[in-house]
């Protein structure tokens, strides 16, 4: 498998929005890989990693997010699941979770219906290794033009996913404990 390939059948290359999906993905490759090296005796998929990490955010040209030159209709939360339709179709239907459940720090049934999120109700926690590790990697970059390669300090990440609840900042947490330093 090729993640540039797949990528390029929905983004043009030279796009504003292939420079922000491709960086950004690169470097949450890099500190999932990074976090995965402290859980080998898990037995991490390292290859898996690096692919689904580079196709984890495919969906965000379905989005508004005009900064990075997203002009689709959904909402940026919904990016994941239709990450998730896309990678289905493409053939991937692990890397598709991946895509689905790297929203937050997961996103449970219950979160959606309470929070009344634009997204189908049901759990979308990571659950493999795997998509733990992408998932906390994802939240030390942002997709900010000005800072796409520079990771967020711990304290500045717990705060951000401490704004989608304690749960998710427990979740968090453990995620920290088991990869980071």
């Amino acid at each position: 498998m090729d993640p540039y390939k797949i990528l390029v059948n929905y983004y043009y290359p030279d796009s504003k929005t292939f420079n922000f999906l491709v960086t950004h993905s690169r470097a949450v490759a890099k500190k999932a890989l990074e976090g995965a090296a402290r859980v080998k005796h898990l037995n991490p998929d390292l290859k898996f990693i690096e692919e689904a990490a580079l196709l984890h955010d495919i969906g965000i040209f379905k989005v508004s997010a005009h900064q990075i030159g997203c002009i689709g209709p959904s909402q940026y939360v919904e990016h994941g699941y239709l990450g998730r339709d896309i990678l289905e179709r493409e053939g991937y239907p692990v890397h598709a979770l991946v895509c689905e459940r790297h929203v937050g720090a997961g996103i449970t049934a219950d979160e959606v219906k309470k929070y009344r999120l634009p997204i189908p109700e049901r759990d979308m926690l990571p659950i493999t290794i795997e998509e733990q590790v992408i998932c906390w990697a994802d939240k030390f970059f942002s997709k900010y033009p000005t800072s796409l390669t520079e990771e967020k300090p711990l304290d500045r990440v717990r705060k951000m996913v401490a704004g989608y609840g304690a749960e998710q900042l427990a979740r968090f947490d453990r995620w920290q404990e088991m990869f980071g330093a």
